[in-house]
This record gives structure tokens, sequence and C-alpha cells, in this order.
């Protein structure tokens, strides 16, 4: 019975110390030394707009009035994306990851003189929503802490090129394609046994104008040109949650 008792001790420790090399092993050690190492994404994106208001009289029916537009009603977007990584040094990759994405923006509109808002056509009211399905073609550079078991945290920074393929004609506000941005973010790959699986955090800001001015949209009734009148530009920001698996 006591020898039974401590062979007994003898195999929960041999467990033991196996389950602390185990949780201590390395997944994939040799992965960050590839010279060029590919990939995909998956991701939730939030978009929104950096909005300026013309601050102009503008007509509305036979009346004048001053309008304000603000972005409402945000809602999530989908992204997904294709990844291809140049390692430079022991901390520093270069990476080009083209992707599309699909979201919504809502701009509502209120006037200065509290009247009622709504179209010559009584199709829109107060608020305008926007569909946009952008394709980007972004590069980054990522900036990787040491490893430390199956972890590593990096910084990541960039700009790109984005279109926006889909432009709805039929909305009082025209978006316009093309747009220049900056990126910056963080994250941290997880060491799995055959992949790196990466979540990251990002937050995107375009440069370029994205309205469409009344006198360049021919699509736009006259009557409903006060939703465009009312401002003077449009900025694209994009805060993203991306699954990167590589």
């Amino acid at each position: 019975m006591i020898l039974e008792k401590i062979n007994l001790k003898k195999y929960l420790l041999i467990i033991l110390c196996s389950c602390g090399l185990v949780a201590q092993a390395q997944n994939n050690p040799y992965v960050d030394d590839k010279l060029v190492h590919f990939g995909f994404s998956l991701g939730l994106n939030m978009m929104t707009f950096g909005v300026t208001d013309s601050e102009q009289p503008i007509m509305m029916g036979d009346q004048t009035d001053t309008l304000h537009a603000r972005v409402s009603n945000l809602l999530p977007g989908f992204s997904v994306g294709f990844i291809t990584d140049l390692r430079l040094s022991r901390h520093l990759n270069l990476r080009l990851c083209p992707g599309l994405s699909f979201s919504q923006r809502s701009l509502t509109y209120k006037a200065i003189s509290g009247r009622e808002i709504h179209s010559g056509d009584g199709q829109y009211g107060d608020v305008i929503s926007l569909l946009s399905i952008p394709i980007t073609i972004p590069l980054y550079l990522k900036w990787s802490a040491e490893r430390e078991r199956n972890y590593r945290p990096y910084l990541i920074g960039g700009g790109g090129f984005e279109y926006n393929v889909y432009r709805d004609t039929e909305q009082p506000v025209l978006l316009k394609g093309p747009d220049y941005f900056v990126e910056v973010g963080f994250g941290c790959d997880f060491y799995f046994q055959w992949f790196k699986f990466c979540p990251q955090i990002t937050y995107r800001i375009g440069f370029a104008n994205q309205l469409t001015p009344t006198d360049e949209n021919p699509h736009l009734l006259p009557d409903n040109a006060f939703y465009t009148d009312a401002i003077s530009r449009l900025m694209s920001h994009m805060l993203c949650l991306t699954f990167n698996f590589e």
C-alpha cells in the first residue's frame, strides 16, 4: 500500500512537470524568421465622418435656413483582406494588406430655426443613410517587441489608397470614390502550432473630401440640393478590430 502511494505521487509529479513543460514550450519557434509569409484577415469596422458645415443660409423649398449635419446611428461593418509580410529585421516588418470593407453611415440634419426637414419629393427626412464599399491598398510598418513564450505585442502604422466602389446616386448626398489615409494601431501575435492568430485595433483618418459638390452631381434633384449645400467637407474616419491569421 505504501509503495502504491509512493508510485501514485511519483506519477502525479511527472504529470505536473510535463504540463509545466508544455505550457512553457514555444509553438512555431521559427515562424518569425521567414523572409516572406502570407495570411488573411477578418474584421469588424465602425466608419464615421468628420463633418464641416457650410454655415451658409440655404434654400429649403420657399424659405432659407441654416442646417447642421452630424453623424448618427453608427452601424458595425465587415472587412476582409489578404496579408503579405516582408521581414526587414528582428523587430520590423513591411506589410501590404489589400482589403474590402462594407459599412454604413448616417447623417442627421437639424435646422437652426427648428423647422422640420424633408426632401422636395418627400422621400427623405432629416436622416440620410450612406453605404460604402471601399477597396483599400495600405502599406504598413509593424514593430514587434521580443517574443515571450507564445505571444508578442506590436505597434503598426502606415497609410495607403482607398476607392469606394459603391456610390448610391439616388441619395441626395453623393460620396466621391478615391481617398488617401493614414492608419495607426496595436495588436498582439499569439502563436499556435500551425499558425499565428493576431488581433489588432487600428484607427484610420482620410484626407480627401468625400463630398461631391452640387454642381458635380448630375443625379441630384434641385429640391434636394440643400442636403449637400449644408456641408462643405466630409472626411472619412474608421475604427477597426481585425483578426489576422498568418
